[in-house]
């Protein structure tokens, strides 16, 4: 809002715009020229499209034809697609002690995968204690070893570095996350088509059923009707005799 009105981020469209010329494009992106704003708009109306200023701080205002209602639900489904595509890593911690055992340090190992393999970044810390402090060497050590042991699954985002008494990396995951979703995706969309194509040939099996089933009440009524003519008749011949 400024100065009691409210700004919109749309784009002035039509009759919205009030300058009286404007440099036009055209709806395949040619530049028409600058001409006036009213002549812009009697051919948008010819055309059947809009007017939509794309630039209005520019001398003139440029502005194109194009199908706003199509452009907008275009970009609505860029974003949407946008958003999807999106991963939203979270960030795991795990801390180490520099006189670490192997067991405890394949199990920590195993932590890390998962949390990679799932997306997530991952901040592994050395904890240092007393004279530790005074050689980080050996924390920095242990975590380019744990770096080394998980590459297949992450990479190095932030190396190595001192900070107080511990020392901190930062693991990302290779894009796991992005291929899990697009897979599951790819899967939901694969399961969709097939409901809806088992729903089709329910549909199509119910309407052909009930097709048949009329096929046959019109053959019972004909046939009835065919018996009940020939009763008839036979009825008549013997009144004659």
């Amino acid at each position: 809002m400024r100065n009691g009105v409210i700004i919109s981020d749309e784009p002035r469209i039509n009759d919205e715009i009030r300058v009286s010329q404007v440099r036009l494009i055209g709806p395949n992106g040619e530049q028409v020229g600058v001409i006036a704003t009213s002549v812009a708009l009697n051919l948008a109306k010819e055309a059947n499209l809009d007017l939509v200023e794309v630039a209005p701080n520019a001398k003139p205002p440029v502005a194109k034809l194009i199908d706003y209602g199509k452009f907008k639900y275009n970009e609505k489904i860029k974003a949407r697609e946008a958003r999807r595509n999106q991963s939203t890593a979270e960030i795991k911690e795990i801390r180490f002690r520099l006189k670490i055992d192997e067991h405890d340090f394949d199990v920590k190992k195993g932590h890390v995968v998962r949390f990679l393999t799932g997306g997530d970044k991952v901040k592994v810390t050395i904890m240092l204690r007393g004279r530790e402090q005074s050689r980080p060497i050996g924390g920095v050590e242990l975590l380019q070893r744990l770096a080394d042991e998980v590459g297949e699954y992450g990479t190095i985002e932030s190396a190595p570095k001192q900070e107080g008494r511990n020392i901190i990396m930062t693991l990302a995951p290779k894009g796991k996350k992005v291929h899990t979703q697009s897979e599951q995706r790819r899967r939901g969309d694969q399961s969709r088509a097939e409901r809806q194509a088992r729903q089709a040939a329910r549909l199509a099996a119910k309407q052909e059923a009930k097709a048949q089933a009329a096929a046959e009440v019109q053959a019972s009524v004909k046939q009835t009707s065919a018996t009940k003519n020939t009763t008839k008749e036979g009825s008549n011949a013997e009144d004659e005799e």
